[in-house]
């Protein structure tokens, strides 16, 4: 399998070959690295997640539409914005899609300008993504290191239970609570409770 290692490159996914070259013209012009697909799928089997760029992709096409391959990359959790190809102005469909990420439409006849404000605004949000998804990877790492009854207090602590429910619910001592509360404190790195729920929360948030 091909994999695409290329730094801040622009995806293109249509299967009109002239509505590609178009893009990748305008786009290399401006001095962005471009790989271009002639399908959903093509791509798919290319794209890796660490991978910061933005996908242009038509909404229509044979096979897996844009709308589809835009649904499968949530389900995948790829932190990849799509322009959206677009020569129909569906409202609903917009709408829609929005909702589902960072997104934004691109109409034809392509306009340069427009075309150079959509990519760098994109490239901002894909960057800023691809490093949230790397500190939350960050986070599940060092959430590994506890073991199976420091994740048990951990659970309770952000919770909001206190040591001595802790120790009941789990029937240990009081002691033996406060020994893995200032281990588990010592292995996240962390000094405060509140820091303990940023951590927790961002993994809950990662396993949604």
């Amino acid at each position: 399998m091909t994999t695409l290692q290329a730094p801040n490159t622009i995806f293109i996914v249509d299967d009109d070959e002239a509505v590609r070259d178009s893009l990748r013209w305008l786009l290399e012009a401006n001095g962005y690295r471009v790989r271009s697909f002639s399908g959903a799928e093509e791509f798919l089997n290319a794209y890796e997640p660490e991978q910061v760029g933005v996908l242009i992709a038509d909404v229509r096409m044979p096979g897996m539409s844009g709308l589809e391959l835009q649904e499968e990359l949530i389900a995948r959790k790829a932190p990849l914005p799509i322009v959206f190809i677009t020569g129909h102005g569906d409202v609903p469909m917009a709408v829609s899609t929005m909702k589902k990420g960072a997104v934004d439409f691109l109409e034809k006849p392509f306009n340069e300008t427009d075309l150079r404000n959509i990519v760098a605004r994109m490239l901002e949000q894909a960057a800023e993504r691809v490093s949230q998804a790397q500190a939350q990877r960050n986070q599940q790492a060092v959430l590994g290191r506890l073991t199976a009854r420091e994740q048990q207090v951990l659970e309770r602590i952000v919770a909001g239970r206190l040591n001595k429910q802790i120790a009941g619910d789990l029937n240990i001592s009081i002691k033996t609570v406060e020994a893995h509360r200032a281990n588990i404190m010592e292995k996240l790195e962390v000094t405060t409770v509140a820091d303990l729920m940023k951590i927790a929360l961002a993994r809950a948030e990662g396993a949604a």
